[in-house]
């Protein structure tokens, strides 16, 4: 039957994942995990990284996100979390991950360590899986972040001499730049599992973007039967390989339409699509919330006062945005503001003036 045959096929699939797994272990460590850590093992891992911390003095001591009190929060991005960065159609979720993944692949500097073994002190590797986006598409998006012409502009050719050459010395600035991209679309869970495993060995690895969660499949046969049970296998997968590689995954996801529904449009926990998996397997939840967006769509009638008092709050507003930590495993949950340029679809650091300042002034 088809179900018979489903199984096995996930038998096959499952049996080539875990083997696949047991051999990178195998070649990362020299020995097969056999699950139970004895307590003096684990204590001895807690105490290097309290000391890791102490000696970081409360600074970041996780990969950087190049935004200063998204930093200050969550103490960087820290390895085997799973964070989930979630919003609303056009708010700039995929915006604000490529300038996060940006920053830290920028930032990627290492040093050679008491053992002789390089070490990493600032940034990091990044893979990026953009399953809707093409790696084109992505990359534009960088070149607009670095060099402040916007990616409509440079995909048109619509650039005077100055600013090609501009473009040019981007290009060349940013061609090692440590960010390799995937934009594989319908990807399953196991596969980018591999691959991933795949890139570290490879490459070295030190972050995982995947935008968006709700296009990965499941390798499972039996998830088909329901998007809840699909959604859950990938985000249990998404948080295994996040441990088993040592390493944070910052894994975007849709809203519900029910956000629309409130007055107040800020996303609560509730409005996660498949919800349940999602918020219990995550680390960290973090919402990105951009007020103007709404307004721009309640324009009042012209030449009245309401619209005075429109045009007044659309300059106020239009170019903030908030990020809410919803969900912190380990630590506070909160607000942030940030600026946002929607022409570079940038995100920007805010003092607390609400001036901005440059990702490495801080």
């Amino acid at each position: 039957s088809a179900t018979a045959i489903g199984d096995e096929l996930d038998g096959a699939e499952n049996l080539i994942e875990v083997t696949e797994e047991q051999l990178y272990k195998l070649a990362e460590t020299g020995q097969i995990s056999q699950g139970f850590k004895n307590f003096a093992e684990a204590l001895e891992s807690t105490m290097l990284n309290a000391a890791s911390a102490f000696t970081h003095d409360g600074s970041v001591i996780g990969v950087p996100s190049g935004f200063a009190e998204i930093d200050r929060m969550l103490g960087g991005l820290h390895k085997s979390d799973l964070l989930i960065l979630a919003g609303r159609p056009s708010m700039g979720k995929t915006a604000l991950a490529t300038n996060i993944a940006f920053n830290a692949a920028r930032k990627y500097e290492t040093t050679i360590g008491p053992d002789g073994e390089p070490k990493v002190i600032n940034g990091g590797i990044v893979a990026f899986y953009s399953l809707e986006m093409s790696a084109e598409q992505l990359t534009m998006r960088l070149l607009a972040d670095y060099t402040g012409i916007s990616s409509d502009r440079i995909r048109k050719g619509d650039l005077n001499k100055i600013e090609y050459a501009k473009l040019q010395d981007a290009a060349i600035a940013l061609n090692d730049l440590p960010l390799f991209i995937d934009d594989t679309g319908g990807l399953s869970m196991a596969a980018l599992a591999a691959r991933a495993r795949r890139l570290q060995r490879r490459e070295g690895l030190h972050l995982i973007v995947v935008d968006y969660l709700q296009l990965v499949t499941s390798s499972s046969h039996r998830a088909g039967e329901s998007r809840v049970q699909e959604v859950s296998e990938i985000t249990q997968g998404l948080k295994a390989l996040a441990k088993e590689l040592n390493v944070p995954i910052i894994a975007l996801s849709q809203l519900s339409r029910q956000v629309e529904s409130r007055d107040d449009k800020r996303p609560q926990l509730s409005d996660l699509r498949e919800s349940g998996s999602i918020e219990q397997d995550s680390d960290v939840v973090m919402f990105v919330f951009r007020e103007s967006y709404y307004l721009e769509r309640k324009e009042p009638k012209p030449d009245t006062v309401e619209h005075l008092a429109w045009i007044e709050e659309m300059g106020r507003i239009n170019n903030l945005a908030e990020v809410i930590i919803a969900k912190q495993r380990h630590g506070a949950i909160g607000k942030i503001k940030l600026g946002f340029t929607p022409e570079l679809t940038k995100f920007t650091n805010l003092d607390q003036t609400g001036q901005r300042f440059a990702d490495d002034e801080y």
